[in-house]
């Protein structure tokens, strides 16, 4: 979310690897370029930072430079049930040096959010092109969607399909990380990296004047002070591409 956001990523990524040593590192810049979606630029920083792919959500057509940039990079994925005819694709597959290879996916939900095309749908389609531990080693699925119920329902519908779903869009991280009956890991929200000392990583006031007055003529405005890094790490099993392991991340600059 904004600067206090991609700093805070920024100045940990060598820290998320000494304490993990993970094999994928996969950001969510939906909200990257001052509030509102995300620009070429910022994700090439990222990705010279070592970032293995990027996920997007409702806000990825915001930026108007993104949009060429969405076909051009093969790292970025929007949402997976967008109009196929739009630039970009929702899923990329991300080959690690050893040959192994893990789709990353984005998905937006319906509720209380602009109408798309069913999420439950979008990912029937592509799972009949890709089945865990045959060919393909994980399965990682951004549900950016704004009903805990939504995003609830869709985790316990892709039980056992991939290896894990991770909610975002609220800014508000959850305290459920599990792993689902059938090995597939969950949390309803990965929560923000941002300043979390104002509205969902917005200064306070519009925010506040639109609580009491119903409208407001205000600008949001994003935070400027110290950034909070929230994320989850997932370890997979490379025979079945179930979960083996998740937990809550939270890092501060």
């Amino acid at each position: 979310m904004a600067r206090p956001g991609r700093e805070v990523v920024m100045n940990n990524i060598s820290k998320l690897k000494e304490l993990y040593n993970y094999d994928v590192l996969i950001v969510n810049v939906d909200n990257a370029a001052h509030g509102f979606g995300c620009t070429p630029g910022i994700c090439r920083d990222f990705f010279e930072k070592g970032v293995s792919a990027i996920v997007t959500g409702d806000h990825v057509w915001n930026q108007r430079e993104i949009v060429p940039y969405l076909d051009e990079c093969k790292q970025i994925a929007r949402p997976l049930n967008h109009p196929e005819t739009l630039p970009g694709k929702g899923a990329r597959e991300i080959e690690l040096p050893d040959g192994r290879k893990i789709l990353v996916v984005e998905v937006v939900g319906r509720l209380f959010m602009e109408a798309v095309d069913c999420p439950v749908q979008a990912m029937d389609k592509l799972l009949k092109l890709y089945k865990l531990g045959s060919n393909i080693n994980a399965i990682f699925v951004d549900f950016h969607a704004e009903a805990t119920a939504e995003k609830i329902a869709f985790g316990h519908y892709l039980d056992g399909k991939v290896s894990a779903v991770i909610g975002s869009h609220t800014h508000v991280p959850t305290s459920d990380c599990m792993i689902l009956p059938q090995g597939t890991a969950y949390q309803t929200d990965a929560g923000m990296c941002g300043d979390y000392s104002g509205v969902i990583g917005f200064e306070k006031d519009t925010p506040i004047e639109r609580l009491c007055r119903k409208f407001s003529g205000g600008k949001l405005v994003p935070c400027h002070g110290t950034g909070t890094l929230y994320g989850t790490y997932i370890e997979t099993d490379d025979k079945t591409g179930l979960a083996l392991k998740i937990e809550q991340i939270v890092l501060s600059d």
